[in-house]
């Protein structure tokens, strides 16, 4: 097809190769479809992409060279086609944390030590692509938006108004519920940062490299809270985690984030305390 042949043009002016091997992966995020390449004999993998949000492919390109050059596990651009609608970043394997996870996930045993530490050593990376990935970032390049704002978060509480609330038939009273919900997203949204918010950080944006977390998929990314990717992360309701799994990942994040700032800690609790309830909301709202 017309787009393999691009990625094949891209991928044999970069290599010098005369021929390459190509083949579709299943899946693929929003408007993207992803193809694995590789010299014939195997050599030179690469990840060929090809999408048709150019606003998308820009902030996707712009975000992994910033955070590649500050040496954050991510896929590096190889290339990228005149138009911006295609490019090649590094390969990083078929085995994503969520498929690493699913023994945990599913046997009544339940997670097991090496699960933890995977989980661990992931949630231990966050702070560094969230503070040391924003310090230096130039916010003008994430789409759709820039940054997390109030209406964000209306947008969001009303799919749960709407979408939840409004399909279950529970009573309640609008005036009032509106009240909180404007309150709330003036707490959500007050803190003034420079931390990139990933914004969909779940275990299936993690890839497994020899064992190390690599992470993908970051192009909705934006300045706003460092809670939100906790919350997402840690309370996300598919993978489960009972109660003290949670509380040591909450740990070891907060760890790790202190090596960036001092972290004070019943303000952490209570700020955390509001995004896990919101991205509750949000869930209950969309699914």
């Amino acid at each position: 097809s017309n787009i393999m042949e691009r990625l094949v043009q891209l991928y044999n002016t970069l290599t010098g190769k005369s021929s390459c091997k190509c083949e579709k992966i299943p899946g693929g995020g929003s408007n993207r479809c992803y193809y694995r390449l590789s010299a014939e004999d195997g050599t030179f993998k690469m990840i060929g992409a090809i999408g048709t949000s150019l606003e998308e492919n820009n902030a996707f390109i712009a975000l992994s060279k910033h955070f590649s050059s500050l040496s954050l596990p991510v896929p590096k651009i190889y290339a990228v086609s005149d138009d911006g609608l295609a490019y090649l970043q590094s390969d990083l394997g078929n085995r994503c944390l969520y498929d690493a996870l699913k023994g945990g996930r599913e046997s009544s045993a339940g997670y097991q030590a090496k699960d933890i530490s995977l989980l661990e050593k992931t949630i231990r990376l966050l702070p560094r692509i969230q503070v040391l990935g924003g310090e230096s970032l130039d916010f003008s390049v994430c789409y759709p938006q820039e940054s997390m704002d109030e209406q964000n978060v209306l947008f969001d509480l009303n799919y749960f108004k709407y979408c939840f609330l409004k399909t279950t038939d529970v009573d309640f009273n609008e005036m009032k519920l509106e009240q909180c919900f404007r309150s709330m997203a003036k707490d959500l949204s007050n803190e003034s940062s420079n931390y990139f918010m990933y914004r969909d950080f779940q275990s299936r944006n993690v890839m497994l490299r020899d064992g190390e977390p690599f992470f993908i998929d970051f192009q909705g990314g934006r300045r706003g809270p460092l809670y939100y990717d906790l919350a997402s992360f840690v309370w996300q309701p598919r993978a489960a985690f009972p109660a003290e799994l949670r509380e040591k990942l909450t740990e070891s994040y907060i760890a790790a984030l202190s090596e960036y700032m001092t972290v004070e800690r019943s303000e952490f609790d209570y700020q955390l305390g509001l995004f896990i309830l919101f991205r509750l909301l949000q869930i209950l709202g969309a699914y």
